[in-house]
């Protein structure tokens, strides 16, 4: 299996990220299938230890006995909002991992996109993460390109890299947020207690969100719209919470659940715009808000009345 290191996990200790790959293997596991020398690392092998850059090359067989990840196609459901020879953006749900870890190999976006398209998938990171350019967290729903081939794949990964995509969110905060307008640009880095956050740290990654205030409902809950300048793992998510305005119902970064029960936090990639793999057409694509956001927005709304 083949992995190319992208800047949202530069800066990752090799087992750190490894183990974040095989979800439910113990660490130690890892670590010593890395001293083995199952592992390579442009083509050279490494200690665990090993702190990540960016375009490294990480080549592994299966670090674990009996454990494979080969996803299977799956008829599920999936929305495609926009579509070209080269490439689609899909509409992730959710509740839907974008990709298949160990403990969970089916349900995924993956596996649905294997029953769309088949083997017209890029494969630049491994079977598993087959057409993947970027990722939504399980619980966050909305836009995500997906790459038909490699071509298209390392074209998207580097206007990602070069920040010419527009990414922007919709997310109900907790509280209200105290300005209209606001620019986070807290770094942000992994999370040395708990590797499944990550936190604003003084050595992190440089990280920007532009936030503006959409709508307030007194001093419970702020709607607003996000813009990712970066795009940093976590990054909204660890930015409101550092603000003491976490997304609403994420418990994972300190909200408590609210009121309004929801599948964890509020939170939706709603608008994207790029230029269109090997053109000059720029394509701009905006969806409607979720169920989750919705709900908890006609909950604030009709309390009004």
């Amino acid at each position: 299996m083949l992995l190319i290191v992208d800047e949202n996990s530069e800066l990752t200790r090799l087992d750190v990220f490894l183990a974040e790959l095989y979800e439910g293997i113990s660490r130690s596991k890892i670590q010593n299938a890395i001293k083995s020398g199952k592992v390579s690392v442009n083509s050279e092998i490494k200690k665990a230890s090993y702190t990540l850059k960016e375009g490294d090359r990480i080549e592994f067989e299966n670090l674990v006995e009996d454990v494979e990840i080969k996803p299977e196609a799956q008829n599920i459901p999936l929305e495609i909002v926009w579509e070209d020879e080269n490439m689609a953006v899909v509409n992730k749900p959710s509740g839907m991992l974008t990709h298949p870890t160990v403990l969970e190999t089916t349900g995924t976006l993956v596996n649905a996109l294997l029953f769309k398209f088949g083997q017209n998938l890029s494969d630049v990171n491994g079977e598993f993460r087959r057409g993947i350019v970027h990722r939504l967290d399980r619980n966050t729903s909305g836009l995500l390109m997906i790459a038909k081939n490699n071509k298209t794949h390392e074209y998207l990964a580097n206007l990602i890299k070069n920040h010419e995509i527009t990414k922007k969110y919709h997310a109900v905060l907790v509280g209200n947020y105290p300005r209209e307008n606001d620019v986070i640009t807290e770094p942000i880095g992994r999370n040395n207690v708990d590797p499944r956050k990550m936190k604003v740290r003084s050595d992190g990654r440089p990280s920007v969100t532009k936030l503006k205030v959409l709508e307030r409902f007194d001093n419970e809950a702020t709607y607003v719209e996000l813009d990712l300048i970066t795009g940093r793992t976590h990054q909204i998510r660890v930015h409101t919470s550092f603000k003491h305005h976490p997304v609403y119902n994420d418990t994972l970064y300190g909200a408590k659940l609210g009121k309004v029960k929801t599948q964890e936090q509020v939170l939706q990639s709603f608008y994207l715009k790029f230029a269109k793999p090997f053109s000059s057409q720029i394509i701009e694509l905006e969806i409607e808000p979720d169920e989750k956001l919705t709900k908890v927005l006609s909950y604030f709304r009709n309390r009004r009345v």
